[in-house]
């Protein structure tokens, strides 16, 4: 009787060990993220009918272990529904991280499409990324130095609307003849907002975050339409639990309302000054600029990263899949950020 496939026993073991020492970050994120305490949540909360002790009846659903190592590797390689099941199919790598071989079926592209649906209707982008912030604390990595907060605009295709659709859009109004039409309707986004950056227009939505100074960790994470000012999400971004009360921002979040609204929280407001008409900032004021710069700075290094998972861009309509995806990507980051200070030997302090 010929012994079943896998890729342990299909790959010569020099041929796997190479592979695995050189695509290290899937198997490093197998033995340093408990991706089945993710499952279990979510799992609970989408699917509560698979703990029960009532007969099962169908076709038994994929794993929802399956499905989240699934989403993981989309947002990891920038990858479609289409692409995600093609690879899955066709990467040992893939196959490995996600546990299992040729002969096992795998989730296709409209079973993931639709397992993200779910997560979005439940909400469960922000419970994914909590969860694995409380990992992060059992690995010893609590946020220490103070807290780092910026915001970036999370481009998305332009909508070709005509004035009157794009007015009745900014008043939250469905245009009637999209409403009837549920085609039309579905590849529509009436979230998505413009907004002007450096005299740049920018069409798409705003993601605004928090780090900690000391391991550039994300630990807040806030999306929104993309013509709300970055100060709006004040409330959003602040974390009680960093050791450090300082505050890095720019100008973006100065004022004395921001000011006031941070020091009942018990923040230490260090965000940098601008100038305004006809009062240009003092050489004081520039060198305390320059020098919140220096750690404001350590913000902007985690949206460079983002670059490494595709960029910005979401592939998806509607700012609640916006939201979802971009608290994926975010957990996907800080997953990514683990693996890397574990394998240059960084110790928690």
């Amino acid at each position: 009787m010929p012994r079943p496939f896998t890729l342990s026993n299909s790959l010569p073991p020099n041929r796997l060990a190479k592979l695995k020492a050189i695509h290290s970050l899937l198997p490093m994120i197998i033995d340093l993220v408990d991706l089945q305490a993710m499952a279990n949540k979510v799992e609970s909360v989408i699917a509560p009918e698979r703990s029960t002790s009532c007969p099962k009846v169908g076709r038994p659903a994929y794993p929802t272990l399956l499905m989240l190592k699934m989403m993981l590797l989309q947002t990891l390689h920038n990858l479609s529904d289409e692409q995600t099941e093609y690879q899955s199919l066709d990467r040992l790598s893939f196959q490995e991280f996600l546990g299992v071989d040729f002969a096992d079926k795998i989730p296709d592209a409209k079973t993931l499409w639709l397992f993200k649906e779910r997560l979005k209707k439940h909400d469960m982008g922000n419970v994914i990324f909590e969860v694995f912030q409380q990992q992060l604390h059992q690995h010893g990595y609590i946020p220490r130095g103070g807290q780092v907060v910026d915001a970036t605009l999370i481009p998305v295709p332009i909508q070709r609307n005509t004035k009157e659709e794009n007015k009745l859009i900014k008043s939250n109004v469905v245009p009637i003849y999209w409403a009837s039409n549920e085609n039309k309707l579905r590849q529509k986004d009436t979230d998505a907002r413009w907004s002007k950056k450096h005299s740049k227009s920018h069409y798409g939505y705003k993601t605004s975050i928090n780090i900690d100074k000391r391991a550039k960790f994300i630990r807040k994470i806030h999306v929104s339409k993309g013509s709300e000012h970055d100060s709006q999400h004040v409330s959003y971004l602040i974390d009680p639990l960093n050791t450090c009360r300082d505050w890095y921002a720019d100008s973006a979040y100065s004022g004395k309302a921001i000011e006031e609204q941070l020091l009942s929280a018990g923040m230490r407001p260090q965000v940098q000054r601008k100038g305004s008409k006809g009062k240009s900032l003092s050489s004081c004021q520039k060198r305390r600029n320059h020098r919140l710069s220096k750690s404001r700075c350590r913000v902007e290094h985690v949206f460079a990263d983002f670059k490494a998972m595709g960029g910005k861009v979401v592939r998806c309509i509607g700012l609640a899949r916006a939201t979802l995806a971009l608290q994926v990507k975010g957990t996907a980051y800080n997953i990514r950020r683990l693996c890397a200070l574990q394998r240059q030997g960084c110790i928690p302090f």
